[in-house]
This record gives structure tokens, sequence and C-alpha cells, in this order.
């Protein structure tokens, strides 16, 4: 996709101090993209048209609708009016669940989510993440926010847009994937990872926005021992992530941020009265 379908520069009046100015600004772009499988369409989502493999990588594993990358045996991006169709073939047994999971959501039961049959599924059982011993100090948590930030480029031009990437200490920040959904980008992301073949179990997944529990769901079946969010989580996203075994650390801003859940993965700070000293 090229730099003109991810953003436009587009006329505006700006009013400050009472002052009218005419001029322009630039906006990052978005488009309807369908995300089919065996020639049938299973979402379309208003997305950023950038990083489409990887969000169809991405959406296909997060959604349970591919085990792994290898389940998905073809991939293309089809321009579609004005959106974009990541038409996918997967294997055999992989399309014939679908099919059939694609026939009971025929039927009344429903609760409004994507590609979801039931509300048992919407809070869907999880991997268990508790074995993974990965380690971060406070300053690898500042490194993440930071080097995040320097990695979104989109926004820097727009002043909009989401972002997830994946940090591993020692090594950086990995890759990163913006989209104007937040659950875009991490699905983005989780598909790129996917797509490289890189080993999420020892590093950080790190995001932009708030942390409701299909954040938590996705970065669990990623693989990644450690969520971190500069916003708030959810009650249930926080025990969503304890019984998953996941490190969940919110409200990420400059040098503090929270921990609510296995903070034995995070080696700095002396303990007062319940309270990190340094890494609140």
């Amino acid at each position: 996709m090229t730099a003109r379908q991810t953003r436009a520069t587009v006329a505006r009046l700006a009013v400050r101090g009472g002052v009218r100015a005419s001029g322009e600004r630039t906006l990052p772009e978005e488009a309807p993209v369908a995300l089919s499988f065996g020639g049938t369409t299973q979402a379309v989502m208003m997305a950023t048209p950038d990083d489409l493999l990887d969000f169809g990588y991405g959406f296909a594993l997060t959604e349970a609708i591919a085990g792994s990358g290898a389940d998905i045996e073809a991939i293309e991006i089809v321009e579609a009016g004005e959106g974009y169709d990541v038409q996918m073939q997967l294997a055999d047994s992989r399309q014939a669940a679908l099919a059939a999971r694609r026939r009971r959501m025929a039927g009344p039961v429903g609760c409004g989510l994507c590609g979801i049959e039931s509300i048992d599924e919407a809070l869907r059982q999880l991997p268990e993440r508790s074995a993974l011993e990965a380690q971060f100090t406070a300053g690898d948590i500042r490194a993440a926010l930071g080097s995040l930030g320097a990695g979104q480029k989109l926004r820097a031009e727009t002043g909009a847009v989401h972002a997830a990437g994946f940090y591993r200490p020692g090594e950086g920040m990995v890759m990163v994937r913006e989209d104007v959904g937040r659950h875009n980008a991490l699905d983005k992301l989780i598909g790129g990872l996917a797509r490289a073949g890189q080993n999420t179990a020892g590093g950080a997944i790190v995001i932009t926005s708030r942390v409701s529990v299909d954040m938590v769901q996705k970065t669990v079946i990623a693989g990644s021992p450690v969520l971190i969010a500069v916003s708030t989580p959810t009650a249930l996203s926080v025990r969503t992530a304890e019984a998953a075994g996941l490190t969940l650390i919110a409200i990420a801003r400059g040098e503090d941020f929270e921990i609510f859940t296995r903070p034995d993965r995070i080696t700095s700070g002396r303990t007062t009265h319940g309270v990190e000293s340094d890494v609140a």
C-alpha cells in the first residue's frame, strides 16, 4: 500500500485565539477492509489500508480461525471499490471447521461480536502463560514506551491512530504496527510477528490504548507473557490476565506505571507497604 492510501491532506479553517487561518492538515485514511476465507467474507472492518497481509494473518489467528500461520495456505489483497478484500485460503481442516462455525452462526444465538456466536465464546478459555519466565526491569518498561512512540510514523504525521509494538529486552522494539482501530493495530502486529517467525515468549506487547478483555485475549493467544498499555484496563481484563498468567501493566506514562497481575516478572523496585517504590 502506498503512502497516499494511508494519509491524505485536506483543507481546513483553524480558529486559534479567536483568529481564523486557512490551511491544510494531514489526516489518516480509513477504508473498509473485508477479511474473507475460502471466498466468503467473515468480517468487514474500518481500518488504515496498510500492512493488510499482517492484518489478515493476525485476524485469523486471534479469532481462532487459524491455529498457526501454516493454516493459511494463500493470501491476496484485492482492491474492492472504495476498500480492500483480504482473501485467504485455509487448510482443508480449518476451512471445514470455519464452515461449521458459520452454520451455527445462522441460528438465533448471537452476542454481537465479530465472528462470535455465543457469550461463552466471547469469554473463551485461553492458553495458560504462567510458565513463561520472561523478566523485565522498570527501565525496560520505559524503553518500550519510548521506542513505541518513536516507531509511530503515521501518528507523527497526523497526530492520530493507535499503535501496537513488540519489545524484547536486550533487543529493543522489534516491530510496530499502526491503525485507526486499536484492535486492528494489535491484529496487524500479531500477524506481522507470525509472518516473520518471531518468538513472542520472551517479549512484551505494548499498546497505546485502554485494555479491554479482547486486547488481553489477543496478547495471550499471541504467546507474549507481558502486556503494557498507556491507558486503563477494565476489571474483566485484569481478571482474565490473572487467570491466564499474563503480566498486565497499564497506565504507563513516563516513568510511572501500575502492575495489575503477575508482578514477579518485573524485577526492579523495592516494595514498601505493598507499593513498588520506583515502579508504581
